[in-house]
């Protein structure tokens, strides 16, 4: 494993949380860390599930937002380029090298529209597009800049957020996208993101089940015109296994995936049991600073090294020690059986991961407790 961005100049405690080579107890807190085997053997897992089925994998860079991570997951875990959410995200990661990038999402502001053609120059770049004049403006961009642009024409799936109708409305974009000047239509972006955290199994299949028919309607009316898809991307990593099979689906874009949350292990298999074929291996590692009663202890991580959106991080390997609240700086965890100490560590999985580890500037990788890499957020707050 790449130890990465080790410098002496970098004071532990002040500009990082560790320094390579440290003991896992001297890691300063609050701080995310990575178990470096269960995130291998995350990647490895779905890197094997792809091959089999025989469809690519784009993994998604806003759980993470590492150009290191990303770089890692196209090396060793077959992913032929990832996602962004962002713009800038997307710049971040190809001033570190990576050279596929899809921006799943729609960019519309004019600034951002010239951006994005001359990133277009820098690598391979893709874009999700639901509006007739949201094309134009791509088009004149890019023929300005002389950049060519590939167009994944978003159709509304169930999720209710971005993206047109299937059908009929969407092979209007797909067609105006051909006839447009720097712009290469490439397929259909079919995001069902309200399916990935449906807690039954059966609700997750049927929700994907209609997302299927939507698209295999828009794929057979835009053959109807002679228009074929290159890509047709979606699936999460609640939902992976249905669109995989559907001998549909040709591109994945799975994230949480190498972290999983603590709201990704309420999802249940088709056993009815939480989902188990990934790991924990992202923990929030926090410091008890308060211990003014025997059944609460009072730890360093609030709201601002977590997010609460998907509920409370739960405390790793553990049945009766729980985080119950929090502040801006401090986490209440019930001690019901008086078992924490000062200075105690724990760690913590968050509750959504996304989020939680856009709030950090550093990722400390570890195996067997020692500190083998530094890894920086590189694209925290990039969400112009």
């Amino acid at each position: 494993m790449k130890t990465g961005h080790e410098s002496d100049d970098l004071i532990v405690g002040l500009d990082v949380p560790a320094h390579v080579g440290m003991h896992l107890d001297d890691v300063m807190t609050p701080a995310l860390i990575i178990d470096l085997d269960a995130f291998e053997h995350n990647i490895e897992t779905l890197r094997k599930q792809v091959v089999d089925a025989d469809v690519r994998l784009r993994t998604h860079s806003k759980t993470h937002k590492s150009v290191d991570i990303a770089r890692y997951q196209i090396d060793h875990g077959g992913a032929c380029g990832i996602c962004c959410q962002k713009l800038s995200e997307a710049e971040v990661m190809v001033a570190g090298g990576i050279d596929d990038v899809l921006i799943s999402n729609q960019v519309t502001d004019p600034v951002k529209i010239e951006r994005l053609a001359k990133l277009a120059k820098r690598a391979r770049l893709l874009i999700c597009v639901d509006d007739s004049g949201n094309i134009r403006d791509l088009s004149n961009a890019a023929t300005r800049h002389g950049a060519s642009i590939e167009c994944l024409v978003e159709i509304d799936c169930g999720a209710r957020r971005c993206g047109v109708a299937p059908g009929q409305a969407a092979v209007t974009l797909a067609q105006q996208i051909a006839a447009s000047a720097g712009l290469e239509f490439a397929g259909l972006q079919a995001y069902q993101g309200t399916a990935q955290h449906l807690r039954e199994y059966s609700a997750r299949e049927q929700a994907i089940a209609t997302a299927i028919l939507q698209v295999r309607e828009t794929v057979d009316a835009l053959a109807a015109v002679g228009l074929h898809c290159d890509i047709i991307a979606g699936a999460g990593t609640g939902s992976y296994h249905f669109e995989a099979a559907s001998n549909l689906y040709n591109e994945l874009q799975c994230g949480s995936y190498i972290f999983m949350d603590a709201d990704y292990q309420r999802v249940l298999d088709e056993s009815g049991q939480p989902i188990s074929e990934f790991q924990n291996s992202l923990f929030l590692w926090t410091s008890i600073m308060s211990k003014t009663r025997p059944d609460m202890a009072i730890c360093d991580a609030g709201l601002k090294v977590l997010s609460v959106d998907s509920g409370l991080p739960r405390v790793f390997a553990s049945d009766d020690i729980e985080y119950v609240n929090c502040s801006d700086e401090h986490g209440n965890i019930a001690d019901p059986h008086n078992r924490l100490r000062l200075n105690d560590k724990i760690r913590l999985v968050p509750g959504h991961c996304d989020p939680t580890c856009n709030l950090h500037d550093w990722y400390v990788g570890l195996r067997d407790d020692k500190v083998e890499c530094l890894w920086p957020v590189s694209a925290r707050g990039k969400a112009f």
